[in-house]
């Protein structure tokens, strides 16, 4: 997805601009973070640091994410991702997961032009 987007110039659709996760996905934040509760020594202010983006971007998904971040927008991460940026001032990542999950929940699974499309299969019947 991140090559398609890079090799083709791709806009978001339906972007919430800085105020977003991220212009594009939502849901490697959440399994990302997952992956991170209860880890020993990664913290969410550990996502400053040059050295754990660089080792730890191919085994978890939140790290990742935001490496590719810093790697294609330009400027203070602050300023392109107050979000995120916000984030790393969470004490543990169970909270960071839990909070993911309440804004997924509200910006996605709530909103009915998202869910119009959606398809149920067996759990809900049209």
């Amino acid at each position: 997805m991140r090559k398609l987007q890079l090799v083709y110039c791709l806009e978001p659709a339906g972007s919430h601009g800085v105020w977003g996760v991220d212009d594009y996905h939502f849901l490697p934040f959440i399994f990302g973070s997952s992956q991170l509760i209860d880890h020993k020594y990664m913290k969410p202010k550990s996502i400053h640091n040059e050295d754990i983006l660089e080792n730890f971007s191919s085994e978890n998904k939140y790290i990742s994410c935001i490496g590719f971040i810093k790697k294609v927008k330009k400027g203070l991460f602050a300023e392109h991702s107050p979000l995120l940026d916000d984030i790393r001032g969470v004490p543990n990542w169970n909270k960071v997961n839990s909070g993911l999950l309440k804004m997924y929940k509200a910006e996605v699974l709530e909103k009915v032009p998202i869910m119009l499309h959606f398809l149920f299969g067996w759990l809900i019947k049209w």
